[in-house]
């Protein structure tokens, strides 16, 4: 997913004040930390005392290191297109924010291993790394601020997610295949739909409110 704006740096700029603010006011204030992961900028704004930083952490590295022992090319692509990620509660497993050459994988998204394998993390991140190269690549050739198709560019980023799986061992990339297979059999407003943004920020919200309360109960807090 990469997110877009009408103006684009100030929306973002909005979007991203508002993300945290709405997290801030449902979990608590978030403990924000910079970190050099894989030779990547990282920034963790970890809102939720249910979840280590350090494994997040890990997971992220490790997710890095199967784009890089299986897609080269493409972690090269990363390296180049990418400034920073960023890691926080967010309501979609990962985004791409071009004002800030910024991937975002969402925090939670991370955390859940019973959930989310390290082949799907990676498939996520190396999806916004697409959104990276396209949207880098647009500006080099002064396409940058001109509309496009969302669904194109949507479609392009699970073909890659695809070649991912496929690359990958077939017990691990299975998952990865399945889903970027599916996706790509969507219509185009399916596969690049509209978010209501307000909505989805309010739903995650509540949704890591009700996750440190569970959280808290079990530890007797």
């Amino acid at each position: 997913m990469v997110v877009r704006t009408i103006s684009l740096r100030q929306w973002v700029s909005d979007l991203v004040g508002a993300v945290r603010e709405g997290v801030r006011r449902a979990v608590g204030s978030a403990n924000t930390s910079n970190y050099t992961v894989r030779g990547f900028r990282v920034t963790v704004e970890n809102s939720r005392p249910d979840i280590a930083t350090p494994f997040v952490l890990g997971r992220l590295e490790a997710a890095l290191a199967l784009i890089e022992t299986y897609q080269p090319s493409r972690f090269r692509h990363l390296r180049r297109d990418v400034a920073q990620f960023w890691v926080t509660s967010y309501p979609c497993r990962g985004a791409y924010l071009p004002a800030q050459q910024t991937v975002m994988t969402e925090l939670s998204f991370l955390a859940r291993q019973s959930e989310f394998s390290l082949a799907e993390v990676a498939a996520s991140i190396l999806h916004e790394g697409i959104h990276a190269r396209v949207h880098q690549m647009r500006i080099r050739l002064g396409f940058g601020t001109l509309p496009h198709d969302r669904s194109k560019e949507e479609r392009l980023c699970r073909r890659a997610e695809l070649a991912f799986g496929i690359a990958l061992p077939p017990a691990l990339g299975r998952p990865v295949v399945a889903r970027a297979t599916e996706s790509l059999a969507l219509a185009d407003d399916q596969v690049a739909p509209d978010v209501d943004w307000a909505a989805a920020h309010a739903a995650k919200s509540e949704a890591d409110r009700q996750a440190v309360d569970a959280w808290r109960r079990s530890i007797g807090q």
